[in-house]
């Protein structure tokens, strides 16, 4: 059986969260190297967070160093997967994208989504109805952005019109509505054009075929070649993103334990609700590194 790591996007993130990395780690001074010592400093900070750059660019440096964490103590995945932004950080751990390169990336990233929409739209999820019933509910230009389990959906569009879109859920029997902390409209048509110019700066980066499988969750399937790496990486913030798939996916290709690179354990329930099989997923700020390397080595000894 085995190990896959997967990497949250954005709605997870919380003041501080970069001062809480693995003691002796050295991806924050990498990212300081390439960005800046200010500016790193100062990613993590309630005011900065505020801001999609900042939350992008902490989502990767968490993800990173909380994955080369566990694989110091010898917990390796053997599948890598992330949602949104956490497609980065799965993609530099699975050796298809140098940190450098994805730190650089992903700056530009947050800045295009940013200067595209810089206020008023963003994502809103929708608990307890399937795709079938969210979607004649929807207002024009607002659109299915996440997939994340057989019935949480999550819609994308103009604050305004998410409300409505939300209202309406909730008398149709929706258990909960929330706007979730992303100031953009992410995975759906209004930010096409962000994502070709981030396609574009792709062009002067090289990707490497991973060592460990890649699973996208825009597609839900495994690439191993560099430019379906890097095509996935550019436009899946334009993309809807099929968890759920990929989580049903994971399971398919006989992973046996699921672990969530902080921050949050969101992508652990998600996960939980997609296996059959009873596959362990854990989350690792809520679990620790010590249950974790203890899971692993129970796998490895069913192997």
């Amino acid at each position: 059986m085995k190990i896959l790591f997967t990497f949250p996007g954005q709605g997870t993130q919380y003041p501080g969260m970069l001062h809480q990395l693995p003691a002796g780690d050295e991806t924050l001074a990498q990212a300081r190297a390439v960005l800046g010592d200010a500016d790193v400093e100062r990613l993590d900070t309630e005011s900065a967070l505020h801001h999609t750059r900042a939350v992008q660019l902490s989502l990767l440096i968490a993800g990173v160093a909380w994955a080369r964490e566990l694989i110091k103590r010898d917990v390796t995945p053997d599948m890598v997967s992330g949602l949104s932004i956490g497609a980065f950080p799965a993609a530099v751990v699975a050796g298809a994208l140098g940190f450098d390169d994805a730190l650089r990336l992903v700056a530009l990233r947050g800045d295009l989504m940013e200067q595209a929409y810089p206020e008023g739209y963003g994502l809103t999820a929708i608990m307890g109805l399937s795709r079938e019933q969210v979607e004649p509910l929807l207002e024009p230009e607002t659109f299915i952005a996440n997939l994340n389990a057989e019935r949480q959906i999550v819609i994308a569009g103009r604050d305004e019109l998410m409300a409505k879109v939300g209202e309406r859920a909730l008398v149709k029997g929706a258990n909960k509505v929330r706007r979730l902390a992303v100031s953009v409209p992410s995975h759906c048509a209004l930010l096409d054009a962000p994502a070709q110019r981030l396609n574009e700066a792709f062009s002067s980066v090289t990707l490497m075929r991973p060592r460990c499988a890649y699973l996208s969750g825009s597609t839900a399937r495994v690439l191993w070649q560099p430019e379906r790496i890097a095509d996935d990486l550019a436009f899946n913030m334009a993309r809807t993103v099929h968890w759920h798939d990929a989580m049903a996916a994971a399971e398919e290709r006989d992973v046996g334990l699921s672990i969530e690179m902080p921050p949050g354990g969101v992508l652990t329930c998600l996960t939980r609700q997609a296996v059959v099989r009873g596959e362990e997923s854990i989350s690792l700020e809520r679990s620790g590194c010590d249950v974790a390397v203890h899971l692993a080595r129970q796998l490895r000894a069913r192997r």
